[in-house]
């Protein structure tokens, strides 16, 4: 398998960067805006994303909010996270496919993520966002690979693991954040492989 595989593409948000704390900063700013408790909303938020859903934008919908604003300062990359990428980077050519604001690079640099990283594709920069499959193709097109010799890791089976299956890629859900609740809805949300941490991607690549 590993032969056939040229590049590894990571999604961003709960796949290499932890977003514990922005969810938390969210839930608390929802709270204030509505007046209900902060167990209210996370567990509303939380039952949306068993659904499969996006579970902070449909809580918001719930309670006629506009969404709270994003706190990226929040976030901090997984523990394993380098060293998963070192690891691989050794291999693979290493992607990003991922829907974010502006200032993709510069957030990686600051993680210590960047030295591994050969291509970075992102909805801000891009105009177009998951789960189009054009962001996949735009990526695809510039690492000039074709889906077969792809993977694609990602923690949201509607974003990441069911279009990247629709154009013929690998697709490895990792189950961190939210979105490991999910269960797959129909039969193109369900991964190749299905792992719970970065530590456990590098030893499926064999490094």
């Amino acid at each position: 398998m590993c032969r056939m595989i040229q590049w590894l593409f990571f999604d961003i948000g709960s796949t290499l960067v932890d977003e514990t704390i922005a969810y938390r900063h969210r839930v608390a700013d929802m709270m204030d805006a509505t007046g209900l408790s902060y167990d209210e909303i996370y567990h509303t938020l939380l039952r949306y994303y068993r659904l499969g859903q996006k579970g902070d934008k449909a809580a918001a919908q719930k309670y006629g909010l506009t969404l709270t604003p994003w706190h990226s300062e929040d976030e901090v990359p997984y523990p394993d996270a380098e060293d998963c990428l070192r690891r691989l980077h050794q291999s693979f050519h290493i992607g990003v496919i991922a829907n974010q604001e502006p200032g993709t690079e510069e957030r990686l640099r600051r993680f210590g993520l960047l030295p591994y990283i050969d291509l970075i594709v992102a909805s801000a920069e891009e105009g177009v966002a998951k789960p189009d499959p054009m962001i996949f193709q735009i990526a695809l097109k510039r690492a000039n690979c074709e889906p077969e010799h792809a993977v694609m890791i990602g923690d949201r089976l509607d974003n990441d693991i069911a279009p990247a299956n629709a154009l013929g890629m690998m697709t490895v859900r990792i189950k961190q954040g939210f979105s490991r609740f999910a269960k797959p809805q129909q039969a193109r949300e369900k991964p190749h492989i299905t792992v719970c941490s970065l530590e456990q991607i590098a030893e499926l690549f064999g490094q």
